[in-house]
């Protein structure tokens, strides 16, 4: 197990790794490889760059670039002089990330080339930006990444941290809303180390291999990396989400950890070469971000030949909460629509809408208490507050239950549930139920108007390539698989279904023209 006495905050891990191995690859991207020493020169280097341009400790630097090796050497500069990253969603539109630029009030903003053009558009709208520098040569007016740290000491200011420092600031979806800045700071992430260490889960061996797909804005990309390297464990990053690319890099770099959402899970599914494919140095995968089938996990269970890990957290944790380990991924525990069991240091309850704790089987809203909870959501005191109550106790607006034995079932957001004719429907149990047809790709439920409920199911599905049948097999399919409150009422057929970055369907915009003009009764 990772001795953590030397690490006393996230600027250590570079330090403590290139001290231990300073010639083993810390980093590999698109053939290029960084060791430890390297990854930690370059990084104080970033620091000594960030100080020279006139930041402060709490000053923000924005980040708007597809996965890059340099993210981490950025990343860790800024925490060795004690400045914020802020991450930006790079799929959304450039009115919403100037958005964000503005709330975040980023002082430097770090750009991957895809995106100089979208700079352009909205720099004028950015008036706390004083610097813009691209991580890959090229621009005409702004520094290459590795020019402009390169013109600096590699000396370690070491400057002492504090454990309230914003390490990074996640922005929410923002899919009931502005997104949010979610503050998390030393303090959480030295829970997170102990925590994830604590539980198992997170134990890697050094110098093995860790895949990083997931879009480092995420937390769940931030953490996978991170929890890597600070044991000392080889990354393989990937620019974005590509199956091909993903399954070529399961082989060739003879990955033995990789994070990957279950809508990644289903790709690779149906992805050709896959039934082929070597999967023999593939020790675990780590799942979580959005619900998964059983059908699918099932798929995955036996083309992979490894084990299963589901994760369930949220930003504002830090990403913890809860896991189901690889022993109740077994079919004869009958666990794997749970998210498992609280981590060591988290407690976790369900209240019911009368605020009471709800008794196994009973709905109700998870909330979560622990070291990693968020400090607060940045500028956002009455959201804050909102979601924090005074006794720490998180909001986190999942539906779900515990069952007799302790573990946690999620079955929604709470406000994607369905109300008709007075029943709750969530819409994962339904999904679950589409999923298991094996011509079915992928599969959304909503609610839409009914005059006689007041909301109907809807299910939403995407076919497997050349394979279709017929909106009442589905139904019919469903209807001896849950109750017939349940069942969708109608089925409509897209050819692919809309996703935030982390997996989760968009349910808000499947709704949008079905309840146009209409308030809708659940929000």
């Amino acid at each position: 197990m990772t001795d953590l006495s030397d690490i006393h905050s996230v600027a250590d891990v570079p330090r403590v790794q290139a001290a231990i191995r300073p010639n083993a690859e810390a980093i590999w991207f698109e053939g290029r490889t960084t060791t430890f020493a390297e990854l930690d020169r370059a990084s104080n280097r970033c620091a000594q760059a960030l100080l020279a341009q006139g930041l402060k400790p709490g000053d923000r630097v924005g980040v708007l670039a597809k996965n890059i090796d340099d993210f981490f050497v950025l990343w860790f500069g800024a925490v060795k002089a004690r400045v914020t990253l802020a991450p930006v969603n790079w799929r959304l539109a450039p009115p919403e990330v100037a958005f964000i630029l503005r709330d975040a009030g980023a002082k430097l903003l770090v750009v991957g080339q895809d995106f100089a053009g979208v700079v352009d558009m909205i720099i004028s709208d950015l008036p706390d930006v004083r610097g813009l520098v691209q991580f890959e040569p090229g621009h005409p007016r702004w520094p290459a990444f590795r020019d402009w740290i390169s013109q600096h000491p590699a000396e370690d200011p070491n400057l002492a941290p504090r454990p309230d420092d914003d390490v990074i600031q996640l922005y929410t979806s923002g899919t009931t809303g502005l997104p949010k800045g979610v503050q998390l700071t030393q303090a959480n992430f030295m829970a997170l180390f102990a925590l994830a260490l604590e539980a198992g889960w997170a134990r890697y061996e050094p110098e093995k291999t860790n895949l990083v797909v997931m879009p480092l804005f995420h937390v769940a990309g931030t953490n996978c990396g991170l929890l890597a390297l600070l044991q000392g464990v080889r990354n393989i990053l990937t620019r974005e989400v590509n199956p091909v690319e993903i399954l070529a890099r399961l082989q060739d770099q003879r990955v033995n950890y990789a994070f990957l959402a279950p809508t990644i899970i289903n790709m690779l599914l149906l992805t050709p070469g896959v039934e082929e494919a070597d999967f023999s140095h593939l020790e675990r995968v780590f799942y979580g971000a959005s619900p998964i089938s059983e059908t699918v996990l099932r798929q995955a269970q036996a083309r992979f030949g490894s084990d299963f890990t589901q994760l369930y957290g949220l930003t504002e944790t830090i990403g913890g909460a809860t896991y189901l380990p690889p022993e109740d991924h077994a079919p004869e525990r009958d666990k794997l629509r749970s998210a498992g069991k609280p981590w060591p240091g988290f407690e976790v309850q369900v209240i019911t809408p009368e605020g009471k704790v709800a008794a196994p089987g009973e709905v109700g809203e998870v909330k979560i208490r622990a070291k990693g909870v968020m400090k607060g959501y940045w500028n956002r005191p009455d959201a804050t507050v909102e979601a924090i109550c005074s006794q720490g106790w998180f909001s986190s607006g999942d539906a779900g239950y515990f069952d007799e034995e302790g573990y946690l079932y999620i079955h929604d957001r709470v406000k994607d549930m369905i109300v008709s004719g007075g029943e709750n429907v969530y819409p994962a149990e339904v999904e679950n139920a589409l999923f298991s047809h094996p011509a079915v790709a992928d599969a959304a439920v909503i609610g839409v108007p009914d005059e006689k409920w007041g909301e109907a199911v809807k299910g939403i599905v995407v076919f497997k390539p050349g394979q279709a049948v017929s909106a009442e097999e589905l139904i019919a399919h469903c209807r001896e698989r849950i109750a017939g409150f349940k069942t969708p009422k109608s089925i409509d057929v897209v050819e692919v279904l809309p996703r935030n970055p982390s997996g989760k369907v968009l349910r808000r915009e499947l709704r949008k023209p079905y309840w146009e003009g209409r308030e809708r009764m659940v929000g």
